[in-house]
């Protein structure tokens, strides 16, 4: 069935306005899907919602499956008497509105959620406890993991005392027994986390909304995925990785890209009939109703480097589980709304992958004026089976790339979008994706707003500033929402 013409704006969760230092599940959320609606819009594309680590990227999370504490909105807690107006505004959450500051957040928002989970848990202890059952295919390891990292002095798991590095050991066992109350914290945040979005995507949903989450195609090498199921990755004897991930070298990257995730072991996987990849996507479409992945190309070929590699120049593809994977898991869940990540070179085993397993595979606009050659991201070059977008959260934003490419890319961009700043160079590249003959059309909250790169989310292979960027209230005008309304009614969007 041909699939319907539709538009929408990436806007990570973290990036919505709000007073307690990073966009939640507020109000402010709320206000975003009216800006939606009232825009016309029908797709909300985030990042992922994992709960993340050191860098504070949101494709390394400490679970592939738990989420953000730091979402949770704090305005319930008030709500129900289980924290005070004043001693939320007795803690520093941010110093600049505009943006993240996770050192604040890791050091006060999380002390305010245990006040909340210790006024709490006497009146929701059933509630936690029929949330543990019902999730602990997934939640035990997750819980246990973040209370033994918290006793471990918020060591990464590699560097726990030796008994605690097996999930089922006798300390292990002991320490899940005496130390319920600091597992059970972990268990309320998930509870109040999940509670949060599902009331939140039910309003989406119902103003015609779909939610477009992201699925990181590796996990990080400090999560409890890891830890509870060493045997799904290539570790050595001594629960070390042997290699990780990365991304050989190219014109973005003369040393290559070094990510440093473990890499799965494959053949464990297929024996176990990929059952954790099953259960990862069954729980990602509990919370979204479409699933961007990750990297897909590495499901047909990765780069792996040795562990400790300084850069990810030495390294080899090596195959992936191909199409073996996704058989097994429209097997096991059905037809699931997939789009491909399948940026970068391609081979035609790549291609073949892509057509193989009936995704629709990704165009980003910025990509399509290389003057040199022509390129498959011009639209012209489009099928309608894609989604396009301006660019996304690991490129300059428009304004940026506009003023930063080379000239004549830009003059080719120009004469090709019409460009010209009456328009707005920015709404010159959204109208380019909005009129082409793309499925979904997408386009960043930067962009729509016209920033420069200034308010990027992210520089690869840089840590830093990213992640941190956020719009403002005042952001959301009447003049924005009549453009974004106008330009898809134009083009039957």
């Amino acid at each position: 069935m041909e699939k319907q013409r539709s538009s929408g704006i990436l806007m990570h969760i973290s990036s919505l306005p709000g007073e307690y230092g990073i966009g939640d599940f507020g109000k402010e959320a709320y206000h975003f899907v009216d800006f939606l609606e009232k825009s016309k819009q029908n797709n909300w594309q985030i990042l992922p919602i994992g709960i993340t680590g050191y860098g504070n990227s949101p494709y390394q999370c400490f679970s592939a499956f738990a989420g953000n504490p730091y979402f949770i909105d704090l305005n319930e807690f008030i709500e129900k008497e289980y924290l005070t107006l004043n001693e939320i505004q007795n803690v520093k959450l941010e110093r600049n509105p505009c943006k993240v500051d996770y050192g604040l957040l890791y050091k006060n928002k999380m002390k305010l959620l245990k006040i909340a989970y210790k006024r709490s848990k006497k009146y929701i202890k059933e509630e936690l406890q029929n949330f543990y059952r019902k999730n602990i295919d997934w939640l035990r390891e997750f819980a246990l993991f973040m209370a033994i990292k918290e006793y471990q002095g918020n060591k990464s798991w590699l560097l726990w005392d030796r008994n605690y590095r097996q999930i089922n050991s006798k300390e292990v066992l002991d320490f899940e027994k005496k130390q319920e109350d600091l597992i059970f914290f972990w268990i309320f945040t998930q509870y109040f986390f999940i509670q949060q979005w599902n009331r939140l995507k039910s309003y989406a949903n119902k103003k015609g909304i779909h939610i477009i989450g992201d699925l990181p195609i590796y996990v990080s090498e400090d999560s409890s995925d890891v830890w509870a199921n060493p045997w799904l990755f290539n570790l050595d004897n001594n629960l070390i990785p042997i290699t990780i991930s990365g991304c050989p070298p190219d014109t973005f990257s003369k040393e290559g890209q070094l990510w440093g995730n473990p890499i799965y072991n494959w053949d464990n996987m297929e024996e176990n009939e990929y059952n954790w990849w099953i259960k990862r996507f069954e729980h990602s479409f509990r919370l979204f109703d479409t699933l961007r992945i990750d990297h897909f190309r590495g499901f047909e070929s990765y780069w792996e480097v040795p562990y400790g590699a300084k850069n990810a120049i030495y390294g080899q593809w090596k195959k992936g589980p191909g199409i073996h994977l996704f058989e097994k898991v429209k097997q096991k869940l059905g037809n699931l709304n997939i789009i491909a990540e399948d940026l970068g070179f391609l081979t035609e085993d790549v291609k073949k992958l892509l057509r193989e397993s009936h995704f629709p595979g990704m165009k980003v606009l910025q990509f399509a004026f290389d003057s040199r050659e022509e390129s498959d991201y011009l639209p012209h070059n489009y099928d309608k089976d894609c989604v396009v977008y301006t660019g996304t959260h690991d490129n300059s934003t428009t304004i940026g790339w506009f003023f930063s490419a080379p000239k004549k890319d830009v003059e080719y961009a120009t004469q090709y979008l019409k460009l010209d700043f009456k328009e707005g160079v920015n709404w010159g590249f959204i109208r380019g994706a909005w009129s082409s003959t793309a499925y979904l059309a997408i386009t960043t909250m930067q962009d729509i707003l016209g920033l420069d790169d200034r308010a990027r989310m992210n520089i690869p292979a840089t840590i830093g500033e990213n992640w941190s960027w956020r719009m403002t209230r005042k952001d959301f005008t009447e003049d924005i929402v009549e453009k974004l309304s106008d330009i898809t009614r134009i083009y039957g969007r």
